[in-house]
């Protein structure tokens, strides 16, 4: 994996992340860390580097993040060989206006009440940092240089780019 130096770029980490259905966001809980299945709201990704999610207003998430606003969202595309660590901090924020923009059919599963539903959170990660690998072999080819890598006992280097994001 060749190292990408750090940037404040979020163009590669939107690439990676927009063809991610669901990102397992991590959080503190009283007797460790638990993560849930999320959806990515996001129809782009703005300068600011938030990820948004919806998250019911009296579920465990939003209960926990009032103690400990700490979160990681994990994003794996196996397909693509894709995978992003997003590190930041979230919060639960009104805006009436982006939850009707971000709204679909699918949250409407789990907030029948629409973008207007009581207990329709809406969750904003703002990054502060991200790791990520794009991993651009082909399957066989990658098997062969770990094949390779296990015959003569000196690990893949070359298999993808490893790159970092840090907002500020």
């Amino acid at each position: 994996m060749t190292h990408t130096p750090v940037t404040h770029d979020l163009s590669k980490l939107w690439d990676l992340i927009k063809g991610t259905r669901f990102g397992m966001l991590t959080h503190r809980h009283e007797d460790g860390l638990h993560s849930h299945p999320l959806t990515t709201q996001n129809k782009h990704l703005d300068d600011d580097g938030r990820l948004y999610f919806f998250v019911p207003k009296n579920g465990e998430i939003a209960r926990h993040l009032v103690h400990d606003a700490s979160v990681n969202v994990a994003y794996a595309n196996t397909d693509d060989d894709s995978y992003v660590s997003v590190t930041g901090h979230a919060k639960l924020i009104e805006d009436q206006a982006l939850k009707e923009s971000l709204f679909t059919t699918m949250a409407k599963a789990w907030f029948p009440e629409g973008a207007k539903d009581p207990n329709l959170g809406l969750l904003a990660v703002e990054i502060s940092s991200a790791d990520y690998w794009d991993v651009d072999e082909t399957k066989v080819t990658q098997l062969f240089k770990m094949a390779r890598a296990a015959v003569t006992g000196k690990p893949p280097t070359d298999l993808g780019e490893h790159g970092r994001v840090v907002m500020n």
